[in-house]
Parts: C-alpha cells; structure tokens; sequence
C-alpha cells in the first residue's frame, strides 16, 4: 500500500489491456511528480508509453496522472534527485550521488523519466 517511498504504479497492460501494478519510487523535483525508470525500459515503461493513465496508490490516497516521457537531455536533476531518495536502486547508476546533475544527463537514456500531470476529477 505504500511504505516509505515506495509506491504502487497501475498501469494498463500495453496487450492485456488489465491492470498491472508495481512498486515504484516517485519523486518530488522542481515543483513537479516524476516517476524514473531506474531498471531501463521494464514493462511498466511499455505499458506508460502504450497508454499514459497511469494511478499511484500510497495508503489509501489514489491520484490518477498523465505520464508524458521526458527527453534524457532534461532529466539530469530528476535523476540526482532520484538516487538520493530510492537508495535500493544506486547501484543501477554508474553516477555517484554526489556528482552534478549534468554528470546523470550522461547516463538518462538508459532510465526513462516520466513528468506526471495529475488529472483533475471528471477528466
């Protein structure tokens, strides 16, 4: 249901056309809701590019969004910002923590970002 930052992803299956739910680790950036990749193109990032409704589930608060991928040149802060918060998946990154944002623009074609854009009631 959600512990920490962790997170549930549903998704609509990009050949089922069910609903799929993962983990994931959204995070807060510039104003902004981000959900980043960090294992490269899974099924989760298939299924956002299939179809870009997307529901992240924490407790029991549900909040639909638009999932609209961002070039890897303008994620660099976004994935900083990621590797500081989902520490479980640093190893996937061959930048350190501690290095600048432009040093994760070198590496953000290997781990899709997506902005998330909350979609209003009755939308």
């Amino acid at each position: 249901m959600g512990v920490g930052p962790i997170q549930l992803l549903t998704t609509r299956g990009r050949r089922s056309g069910e609903p799929r739910t993962v983990p994931v680790v959204p995070v807060d950036h510039d104003g902004a809701r981000w959900l980043v990749a960090p294992y490269g193109p899974v099924d989760w990032v298939h299924n956002v590019r299939a179809d870009p409704h997307v529901t992240l589930l924490y407790g029991r608060s549900r909040v639909e969004y638009l999932a609209h991928e961002v070039e890897p040149t303008d994620v660099g802060p976004v994935l900083k910002k990621y590797v500081t918060v989902a520490s479980k998946a640093r190893s996937q990154f061959r930048t350190s923590p501690d290095a600048p944002a432009a040093a994760f623009a070198a590496e953000a074609g290997d781990h899709p970002v997506f902005a998330l854009e909350p979609v209003a009631a009755g939308d």
